[in-house]
């Protein structure tokens, strides 16, 4: 990871969190303590958080329960590594002929890159950046969801793409998501969200793909609740009250090899 992104990973978690200790940020960034606390004296110096003995304290007091998400482009450079983990780890889930809805996220574009390296897929996706790498492969069928173009994230939203996607019946969704707490999974755009839920109702099994900030965390909108999630691929193990839930919950947990 370069070390503009992960300072602003340290930033980010660090701004949840409201503190994290050193040891903390170094699993969770998969690095040395001492290259955290040579990032903290940095962005300490600059303003940007306060350090403390051991670790380091947000600017201000975590925000509200309810938070907000980074702008797509941002998104995309945050936690790089651990999204090809989990894209890599995912895409080995599924085989020839299967048939999958794929949403637009950050890692379900690495999910893409991964899926490369498979073959004869049948893809439905509302993200042409999706759809253009995996039609570079001859041998899947790729289907490109039209609608009202998202800017931001490159995508198409609305009540046309919500029509399209009522017209295919697949095996597998697979969505990326702005939060997970103990009883749902969730995100902070609406249309997002109405995306997420079509493909989930005209699927039979779902697999998310979440890297370690997305959980315990809330977002506005409700996609779906925990248990109807068959598998669940992530960078980091959760905390043991939310590992806890997903296991009750039913839910196979995949955390993917660094």
């Amino acid at each position: 990871m370069a070390i503009s992104s992960r300072h602003d990973e340290i930033i980010a978690l660090v701004a949840r969190a409201g503190e994290m200790s050193v040891e903390a940020l170094a699993e969770h960034l998969h690095v040395s303590r001492e290259t955290v606390r040579r990032d903290l004296a940095r962005l300490d110096a600059t303003g940007r958080i306060r350090r403390r003995h051991g670790g380091a304290m947000a600017l201000t007091a975590p925000g509200p329960t309810i938070e907000t998400e980074w702008p797509f482009a941002h998104r995309m450079a945050l936690n790089a590594a651990g999204k090809r983990a989990i894209a890599t780890a995912a895409s080995r889930l599924f085989q020839p002929d299967d048939s999958l809805f794929i949403d637009t996220g950050s890692t379900t574009i690495a999910f893409a890159d991964a899926l490369t390296a498979r073959h004869s897929l049948v893809i439905v996706t509302n993200s042409p950046r999706i759809a253009a790498t995996l039609a570079s492969d001859h041998t899947h069928k790729v289907f490109l969801i039209g609608g009202a173009y998202g800017v931001d994230a490159g995508e198409s939203l609305g009540p046309l793409a919500l029509e399209q996607i009522g017209k295919f019946r697949v095996r597998h969704a697979v969505l990326t998501v702005g939060a997970i707490d103990q009883t749902s999974i969730m995100d902070f755009d609406l249309q997002e969200a109405e995306v997420a839920k079509a493909m989930i109702t005209r699927a039979d099994r779902v697999t998310v793909l979440a890297d370690h900030s997305k959980f315990d965390r809330r977002a506005v909108f409700e996609v779906a609740p925990l248990g109807r999630i068959n598998t669940l691929v992530t960078d980091l193990p959760p905390a043991e009250t939310m590992k806890s839930a997903i296991r009750n919950a039913g839910i196979e947990l995949i955390v993917a090899e660094p």
